[in-house]
């Protein structure tokens, strides 16, 4: 008994010596990630944190943060803008996701092809958008959807069309306006990445489909969207948290406006927090959206996973 305890515990050297180097390794990567860990920490979990805390409080930044409880969750329910404006965010979502998710898909399906240097100068001109900053895009827009000079209603007129929306200044028109903008804005990215998921399904199940005398709509309706399946929902979860947070747009070109027409919970929350000082209320609407967000994003996960299953 005694002679098989001291084999076990006395390791041979070779192991010893092999224990030592991998515990000398994860000390080393520790010591490398450790200050970007704690910057991550302190900047964003103790942020985070600290919103929830404020959100609890009566705090209008000129004055210490008083604690008040649930009273500013409570009041989202009866307030008027916070409602009208979810509404208009849900109402970005419905149209920008399914939108920018077929219009994306079609581009890759479109420029996959094997002529190199159409393929570069349709994926530069399509991606440019995206690397170009929302505030000059929307300068850009403003211009173009002007209702008196602009490209747009020039064009209009020139075919026999009089009295053609005024668009920003619409009620009616403005948030399809702005949907237009950022589809056109969006779409060269997630096209990218449809663009990368095509590149890995398989030559041979196209080849197999033509013998077989599929068209090449069958091919895509078949082939393509199936094997795209796993890039389309995650493309579908970033469009949903890309369309709940839309902000810059709304900034530049319509500051929530006609009479709150476009106004989103992104930009509520800017209003309350540092136009109306109350960051105690804009704190709870954030959380809202939070909540709203990670909501969905476990429904899609479930309804994928019930898909797979």
């Amino acid at each position: 008994m005694a002679s098989t305890h001291s084999a076990v515990t006395s390791a041979p050297p070779n192991t010893r010596r092999k224990s030592k180097l991998k515990r000398n390794e994860a000390l080393t990567g520790w010591a490398f990630v450790l200050p970007e860990l704690l910057g991550f920490s302190i900047f964003t979990f103790f942020s985070i944190g600290y919103s929830f805390y404020i959100s609890l409080t009566k705090y209008e930044l000129l004055t210490p943060p008083a604690f008040i409880g649930l009273r500013n969750y409570a009041r989202l329910l009866q307030d008027p803008r916070f409602l009208k404006f979810l509404g208009n965010t849900v109402y970005y979502v419905i149209w920008l996701v399914p939108i920018v998710l077929v219009f994306s898909m079609a581009l890759a399906i479109g420029i996959n092809v094997k002529t190199k240097f159409l393929t570069g100068l349709y994926r530069t001109a399509l991606f440019l958008p995206c690397i170009t900053s929302t505030i000059a895009i929307s300068l850009v827009w403003i211009w173009i959807l002007n209702p008196d000079v602009g490209l747009i209603n020039t064009v209009l007129r020139g075919i026999g069309i009089h009295n053609p929306p005024r668009w920003l200044e619409s009620t009616t028109w403005a948030k399809p306006a702005l949907i237009v903008m950022r589809v056109w804005q969006m779409s060269g990215y997630y096209m990218i990445i449809f663009l990368a998921g095509l590149q890995v399904i398989p030559e041979s199940l196209y080849e197999a489909a033509e013998v077989d005398g599929a068209s090449r709509w069958q091919k895509t309706i078949h082939i393509t969207v199936p094997m795209l399946a796993n890039i389309t929902f995650v493309v579908s979860i970033m469009l949903v948290i890309e369309a709940f947070n839309i902000f810059e747009a709304v900034f530049v070109m319509t500051e929530g406006g006609p009479l709150g027409s476009t106004n989103t919970l992104m930009y509520y929350i800017y209003q309350l927090g540092f136009q109306n000082y109350n960051m105690g209320y804009a704190s709870a609407v954030a959380w809202v959206l939070f909540i709203i967000l990670l909501a969905v994003t476990l429904i899609q996960y479930a309804f994928r996973r019930e898909q797979k299953a």
